[in-house]
């Protein structure tokens, strides 16, 4: 799976045997639940970056930040409180998507409204792509998705290293045309991974999963319209340097 939030065993192995089996619309209200977290504690850092409040409102999104990887990794590799990790994952996202939202806005007017904007049309939009079978999740789609995600963590791991001697990969940071290309090759990555995860969640009730599933698909729908949006972010900031 491209996803590394997801494996591609886990929806043949994990029958419910008792109880409730996961459903879409559990899926579906719990991904809302995640996402009101997320908003409310975004613009709980939003309001503090903006009324001057920055050292909390900094502190707030590195600990966000910190805090969010170490729980996915958590969910990600014992799938267990699910229902209490996936929504402190959100808070901590939340404070640090709100952190940087507040960092671009001060830089770019109007600018994290388009991402908002953007994010959601691209949400839209694979979820018609999906529905209406013009794209199917077959076995090749996941292993070609699976490499381009792959590729891009290993571009930001190594410039990241770069970074820490003084150095970086030429062009593609920057907004020239070709760093403008590569953030668009990488949002176009990132709103094709939201195709898996559709269909973890459609596949995961067909087989009738257990009902804790519904927060796992949330969590994964959850890690790529973050994704998606601080990408979206990165490459409306290049095209406005452009102008």
């Amino acid at each position: 799976m491209s996803n590394p939030v997801f494996n591609e065993n886990m929806v043949e192995q994990t029958r419910v045997l008792e109880g409730e089996p996961m459903t879409i619309n559990g899926a579906i209200n719990k991904t809302f639940m995640l996402f009101v977290c997320l908003v409310a504690a975004a613009c709980y850092t939003w309001f503090l970056a903006f009324n001057g409040f920055t050292d909390k409102a900094g502190m707030l999104t590195f600990g966000g930040a910190i805090a969010g990887l170490i729980l996915a990794l958590i969910i990600i590799f014992s799938r267990k409180a699910m229902h209490v990790l996936t929504p402190l994952y959100a808070v901590a996202e939340g404070f640090f998507i709100g952190g940087v939202s507040a960092v671009y806005a001060a830089q770019y007017a109007g600018i994290v409204m388009q991402a908002v904007i953007a994010t959601f049309a691209a949400l839209l939009s694979m979820l018609i792509l999906y529905r209406t079978g013009l794209i199917k999740c077959t076995d090749k789609f996941r292993s070609v998705i699976f490499t381009a995600t792959l590729s891009v963590a290993l571009v930001y791991l190594i410039q990241i290293i770069a970074s820490l001697f003084g150095r970086g990969i030429p062009q593609i940071f920057t907004s020239s045309a070709i760093g403008i290309g590569f953030s668009i090759v990488v949002v176009g990555i990132a709103a094709f991974n939201l195709i898996i995860d559709f269909d973890f969640i459609e596949r995961g009730s067909q087989n009738m999963l257990e009902k804790k599933y519904e927060w796992y698909g949330a969590f994964g729908l959850m890690v790529t319209l973050i994704w998606l949006y601080l990408e979206i972010l990165r490459l409306l900031a290049k095209l406005s340097d452009r102008r």
